[in-house]
């Protein structure tokens, strides 16, 4: 189970005809309460789509009563007329839950710059509406259809559970595959929960957990307008949650979903995780990790099972010295658990890395330090390139 994991929500994925493809293609999450405390993240590319800008307006008052969320379209540089589809999805919704308008969340996911069919979603709306007043609606078959309903390039959907012996839950639906970079990643991403907590404890744990989950994926380098990551309370447990322990269940939530959509990346054929260590800061030992993780060269070398363990050095060695502190000739390399490269000399002969497995670490310790952090990549294949280049037609 995800979303209709923790007590108090409901949930429904229905297919409103906006994706080609026929399949499931709109999702609302319901807050049944007795809370309806939210905290969202939203992406930090300038160009957001409308979507983004209409659900920072909900969340001034850290109130959601439900998300919906289509696939088929980004509704993003569609203009008034596409700011006006999401008011009037959210207008949907909260006539069909008999909520505010202002209370509910909009995503959309899909290709920017063509306008969605209002009529199609407020269709699918009221269908999701009846749907999510049948008691299924909090079985997780409801939670599964509404993560399928947010697929777009992905070819599986991403869920995930954590259980507090306190007597807490929390749940996860998201969707990604491509665009996959800071700022949140090319995500939609729901959780839930039905712990007693404040929009500012939620707002507080979900920046913690993203910041060293969602933040640390870069599959491609590309960053999307309508990434959106949202955490709803219900309090329905009635349990009031430590706000430390739920921190890190939620941060191995998010974990557990940012590594889902690093497995399903487009075309990937390597999933690959960059730690730093011995940095100076975390910062610094993020932007080493996150070099490399955007070198294309590194990725190419990966797709083909080279342990070109200079590449790796190469994109080290373009970060200015006032980013990160190290000795460029004083930096250790292992790779899959070989140590390729110690004090910048070459130690044991690559030949020995085996890079058949899907499963890749790169290891580099700057000795500059003592802390350390780890950005998950992915590959560079032809596969990759094929899906985007024709991702429009």
């Amino acid at each position: 189970m995800s979303v209709t994991a923790p007590a108090g929500f409901a949930a429904a994925g229905v297919t409103a005809g906006l994706k080609k493809s026929g399949g499931l293609d709109l999702a609302i999450v319901a807050n049944l309460g007795p809370l309806a405390n939210a905290a969202t993240v939203f992406t930090s590319n300038r160009c957001k789509a409308n979507p983004i800008i209409w659900s920072q307006q909900v969340m001034s008052d850290g109130r959601v009563s439900a998300i919906v969320l289509n696939s088929g379209g980004a509704n993003c540089y569609t203009g008034s007329i596409g700011f006006q589809t999401t008011h009037a999805t959210a207008e949907a919704v909260a006539e069909q839950l008999q909520v505010s308008s202002g209370d509910v969340l909009v995503c959309s996911t899909g290709l920017i710059g063509e306008q969605l069919d209002l009529g199609k979603i407020t269709a699918g709306v009221f269908d999701a509406g009846v749907a999510l007043k049948d008691a299924a609606a909090s079985s997780a078959a409801a939670g599964l259809a509404a993560a399928q309903a947010i697929m777009t390039t992905d070819t599986r959907p991403k869920q995930a559970t954590q259980v507090s012996p306190a007597g807490w839950t929390i749940g996860g639906m998201a969707k990604g595959a491509g665009m996959l970079a800071p700022g949140l990643a090319t995500m939609l991403v729901v959780i839930t929960t039905d712990a007693v907590l404040s929009s500012a404890q939620l707002d507080a744990a979900l920046r913690e957990a993203t910041r060293v989950t969602f933040d640390r994926l870069d599959s491609d380098g590309c960053m999307s307008t309508n990434d959106t990551v949202s955490l709803l309370a219900s309090g329905a447990s009635g349990v009031d949650a430590d706000p430390e322990e739920f921190t890190t269940a939620l941060t191995n939530l998010c974990r557990d979903l940012t590594l889902q959509l690093q497995g399903d990346a487009e075309g990937a054929s390597h999933d690959v995780a960059i730690s730093v260590r011995n940095s100076a800061s975390e910062t610094e030992a993020v932007t080493v990790a996150r070099a490399v993780s955007r070198s294309n060269l590194f990725k190419a070398a990966i797709y083909g099972n080279d342990p070109n363990w200079g590449r790796v050095l190469a994109a080290v060695g373009t970060i200015p010295e006032a980013d990160a502190a190290f000795d460029p000739y004083g930096i250790d390399v292992a790779i899959n658990g070989i140590q390729v490269c110690t004090a910048g000399e070459p130690d044991q002969p690559r030949e020995l890395v085996d890079l058949t497995p899907r499963a890749v670490s790169v290891v580099i310790d700057l000795h500059a330090g003592t802390v350390g952090a780890t950005i998950w990549t992915n590959d560079l294949t032809h596969d990759y390139v094929e899906e985007n280049s024709a991702y429009s037609s």
